[in-house]
């Protein structure tokens, strides 16, 4: 008998039906649990900052933004602080990562991109050379060894995945939009 024809019995039994979905989707949940233990990945974005090449989790992200066309400036800012840009009526601080990593300014041309940080209490835009999409990885590709990077960002560096030669560092981004480098944005 098919899963469609038992449920089918059970036509004029709601309760009972509701019983049966419900073992069911255990049943299915608790064959994926072994699985699921092994094959368990990693999702990020994948940015690049002049030459080299990073990820952030993808929980870290709220959105992809391309460069607002209205930036307004912020008398007293540091330099890293590009403006204020008005993404659906919220205000939101756009920052040059890698000009704030000593990397030299952003150029705003067609690839370059804004990641919108998801935290709660620093609102933050992080200006980037270019988004280069969604790279998975399986969790036991990671290390936590951060590797030797040209920009001088190890301590917002949280690890790195592996894949053959390549190796991603992970930017973390909480690291960076807590610690008081970032948050003292006023100009000397």
């Amino acid at each position: 008998m098919t899963t469609a024809s038992k449920l089918r019995a059970f036509r004029d039994k709601p309760f009972e039906l509701l019983r049966e979905i419900e073992r069911l989707t255990r049943s299915a949940l608790s064959g994926q649990g072994a699985g699921a233990a092994e094959g368990r990945e990693w999702v990020g974005v994948a940015f690049r900052l002049g030459t080299e090449s990073f990820l952030v989790a993808r929980e870290e992200t709220r959105e992809i933004l391309g460069i607002p066309a209205t930036l307004a400036r912020v008398p007293g800012a540091k330099s890293w602080i590009r403006g204020l840009a008005n993404v659906r009526g919220q205000l939101l601080p756009v920052v040059d990562l890698r000009s704030f990593l000593g990397g030299g300014v952003t150029p705003s041309n067609r690839v370059a991109r804004v990641l919108v940080a998801n935290h709660r209490e620093v609102p933050a835009g992080l200006l980037v050379d270019e988004v280069l999409g969604f790279r998975k990885f399986a969790d036991g590709d990671f290390v936590g060894d951060v590797p030797p990077t040209l920009l001088r960002c190890e301590r917002y560096l949280a690890g790195a995945f592996k894949r053959g030669s390549e190796a991603w560092p992970v930017f973390a981004l909480r690291n960076l939009l807590e610690s008081t480098e970032f948050l003292e944005a006023a100009a000397n």
